[in-house]
């Protein structure tokens, strides 16, 4: 037996720096304090705003704390885990229902990715100051970045941290010895079973990370190894696997028909809105609600760069190196996993019909994109450090070719930070919208509340919002803007609603639907009264 000390991947070109080493580290640990520092104060702010959706996994959150169910859908669907609103259920026993209390959980979500992501990044090879970049690229955020984050709807905050995660254990149990290995067979089988629970968009990465897996530990997973990674996969998709038995439900065929796969819109529409303005979306390069023509630069950038850097680590993987370098290797082929991952998640995306028919909205199924960075923007940094270098007095002159590569890689690094940054500023101007808009909600639910009203019908945007923020004080139940029955998330509101024959309806300000309501209102009885509050209209009926 021998004992030694682990060796961590890395490349053979790794600078080996005496001076300062713990600058980058420390500009690191600032600039991450500075990404989370930014979403706390947009959570202070009740931005980004919040919505129908978010309340529901709020209500989940809700009926766990009171021990009043304990669901393993989000509501009115058969797919998408409720792992948020568990996490969210203890800060909700403790302090009552609030959106930012069920923001909190995503918050440190995002706080682990950014350390995850450092950490991955160095145990792929990167220097220290590759990691600052990455820490940097993923501390700005854009409306569609900082919403895929930090909002509770489900199935997003969660994924990005899970994956870099699975990226790391399969780094550690491709390049370590043989010590301590079955705990991280069995932590990588829980997270790829909880990951496929909660959401199957990132099962990608854990398809191309299990094939690595499989290709450099075949042996290992003929035994005990692979039957502990098992019973921990099954044990992560267990709330799926058993509801399936006990109601029958298909969760694939449900997220099929919810991305619209085969339907609803022509590929050209779907190559546009998933290739070209997708990951400009997804990657925090557009501003609110809307891509600009000069933020889509980043389209072809991005597929050229999963080109550049699936070749890069292809030649790593296939080139002959000694026992004592193994660990280059890993890195190549983890970095290789992680880009077929990336690049099967853009492909299945723009496939979809929703890719097409909401590219702006729907652009949220290409946020695991974010796990690949510390892979994607290798080849960057390769063409970026010598020139870096030789400008900070380190390095030595290279050949044109080298200069002229190094110039490009810093201008399109430079563009993207720059695209970021200035996306990001835009999200900090509309921060105070956002507050406004949270504060005319809490004004009509105080109204409801001073109203004596328990019942109402509103829509689908607005029901569910008012079913948390009051911890169901008053419930309701969702119309169409010609007051047919609507999408009830929760069935049981429409019942106690329909019992209620002075129950009131609530409309947004300058809705369709306040319009239609403004046509019943009259002085005899059964018509209706409205009492108008800032951005909405609550209508009673006379008596």
């Amino acid at each position: 037996m021998t004992a030694g000390v682990r060796q961590e991947p890395r490349e053979a070109d790794r600078p080996r720096t005496t001076r300062r080493p713990r600058l980058p580290t420390l500009l690191a640990l600032l600039v991450g304090f500075a990404g989370v520092g930014y979403r706390l104060a947009l959570l202070l702010a009740d931005a980004p705003p919040s919505n129908s959706d978010e309340a529901t996994m709020g209500l989940a959150a809700l009926h766990i704390a009171r021990g009043d169910d304990f669901p393993v859908w989000f509501y009115g669907q058969a797919y998408m885990g409720t792992l948020e609103a568990y996490l969210a259920a203890p800060l909700v026993a403790l302090s009552g229902p609030s959106v930012l209390v069920l923001r909190l959980p995503t918050l440190l979500l995002y706080a682990l990715f950014l350390l995850l992501s450092w950490r991955l990044t160095r145990r792929l090879g990167g220097d220290r100051w590759y990691a600052l970049l990455v820490v940097a690229v993923l501390a700005l955020g854009s409306d569609r970045v900082v919403k895929n984050q930090l909002i509770a709807g489900g199935g997003y905050p969660e994924l990005n941290p899970a994956g870099a995660a699975l990226a790391l254990l399969t780094v550690a149990l491709c390049g370590s010895g043989p010590g301590a290995r079955l705990p991280r067979w069995a932590a990588w089988g829980l997270v790829a079973g909880v990951l496929l629970w909660v959401d199957p968009l990132i099962l990608p990465y854990v398809l191309t990370l299990g094939a690595l897996l499989v290709a450099w530990r075949r042996r290992e997973l003929a035994g005990r190894a692979g039957a502990v990674l098992g019973g921990a996969l099954l044990l992560g998709v267990a709330p799926m696997v058993l509801d399936t038995l006990r109601h029958g439900r298909d969760p694939l065929s449900a997220v099929l028909a919810a991305g619209g796969s085969g339907t609803g819109a022509g590929w050209v529409e779907r190559w546009h809105g998933g290739l070209v303005v997708g990951p400009p979306l997804a990657m925090g390069f557009c501003s609110p609600g809307r891509c600009a023509p000069w933020q889509l630069w980043w389209a072809p950038v991005l597929l050229v760069l999963l080109v550049l850097a699936a070749l890069t680590a292809w030649r790593a993987l296939r080139r002959p190196v000694p026992p004592s370098s193994a660990g280059r290797r890993v890195s190549a082929g983890v970095r290789l996993a992680l880009l077929g991952g990336a690049a099967a998640v853009l492909a299945a995306y723009a496939s979809s019909s929703a890719a097409g028919r909401t590219p702006l909205e729907s652009g949220r199924y290409l946020s695991c994109l974010a796990v690949a960075v510390p892979a994607l923007l290798w080849p960057l940094w390769r063409a970026a450090r010598p020139l870096l270098a030789r400008l900070g007095g380190r390095g030595v002159p290279g050949p044109s070719r080298s200069v002229v590569a190094g110039v490009g890689a810093v201008a399109v690094l430079a563009g993207m930070l720059g695209t970021q940054a200035s996306a990001t500023v835009e999200v900090i101007r509309a921060a105070p919208a956002a507050h406004a808009e949270a504060d005319r909600h809490r004004m009509l639910v105080d109204t409801l509340g001073d109203l004596g009203v328990w019942h109402a019908r509103g829509g689908y945007w607005t029901c569910n919002r008012i079913a948390f923020a009051s911890a169901e004080e008053t419930v309701c139940a969702v119309v169409d803007d010609d007051l047919r029955p609507g999408f009830d998330r929760l069935p049981a509101y429409r019942r106690a609603v329909a019992a209620d024959p002075d129950a009131a309806w609530v409309a947004p300000d300058g809705s369709p639907l306040a319009a239609r309501l403004d046509r019943q209102l009259g002085p005899g009885p059964g018509a209706l009264r409205v009492i108008m509050i800032p951005g909405w209209r609550i209508y009673l009926t006379r008596r």
